[in-house]
């Protein structure tokens, strides 16, 4: 029978994961993983394998994670409160970043960043984590569409391709130095782009409508 490992897997993994977040993929050695773990280099590679299977296992808990925060923003209900859905993810994000103190980022856009071109399962895997929160974002807009709160004309599709570009965007321009506030302002002007329909764009031509009809 196997040995039963002597160490909680799951610790290890958050202490690689902090490792690979502050120093990068390539700015990180088995050496300083086995230091921040506490395991020797072989224990490791017999429980993980080489340093890119480790990595491709932090990352993908990682982009796992990064999809669950949406969900749980984004998880449907009444099309009556897909606004406010949207809108509290929205400012969620923006929260995240302004509370990245040491700027490192995320782990999900910095791995894409420095691995894609050539790790095909980096970029497999942060493609399907990007899929997943367009999918979702998507889900949100139509039902607010429905719900006449944004115009109905508009494509789904891409407003929540733009919507996610400006919330992924803004860990971008956080972990360059943009003060909290600003990263606030951010998140409220993206919501604020969305299409409205007609009526809510002019209310005086609403009211005239209204008493014509």
């Amino acid at each position: 029978m196997p040995r039963p490992r002597a160490f909680d897997e799951r610790h290890v993994l958050e202490r690689a994961r902090e490792q690979f977040w502050t120093t990068g993929y390539a700015g990180t050695r088995m050496d300083d993983i086995a230091q921040a773990t506490g395991l020797g280099k072989g224990s490791l590679y017999g429980a993980f394998g080489d340093k890119a299977k480790l990595f491709h296992r932090v990352f993908g808990d990682w982009c796992t994670a990064v999809v669950e925060v949406a969900e749980g923003r984004l998880a449907g209900g009444p099309d009556a409160e897909a606004m406010d859905r949207l809108s509290e993810y929205v400012h969620l994000m923006a929260e995240n970043t302004a509370s990245d103190t040491e700027r490192r980022g995320c782990l999900l856009a910095k791995g894409a960043a420095e691995l894609a071109q050539h790790d095909p399962t980096v970029a497999g895997r942060s493609a399907e984590a990007m899929t997943a929160l367009l999918s979702l974002l998507r889900t949100e807009i139509s039902a607010a569409q429905r719900h006449g709160d944004i115009d109905s004309a508009a494509d789904p599709e891409r407003l929540a391709a733009l919507l996610l570009t400006l919330v992924r965007g803004m860990e971008a321009v956080g972990k360059a130095g943009l003060d909290p506030q600003t990263l606030r302002n951010i998140a409220d002007t993206a919501l604020a782009v969305l299409p409205k329909p007609a009526a809510q764009k002019n209310p005086a031509t609403a009211r005239r409508s209204a008493r014509e009809n």
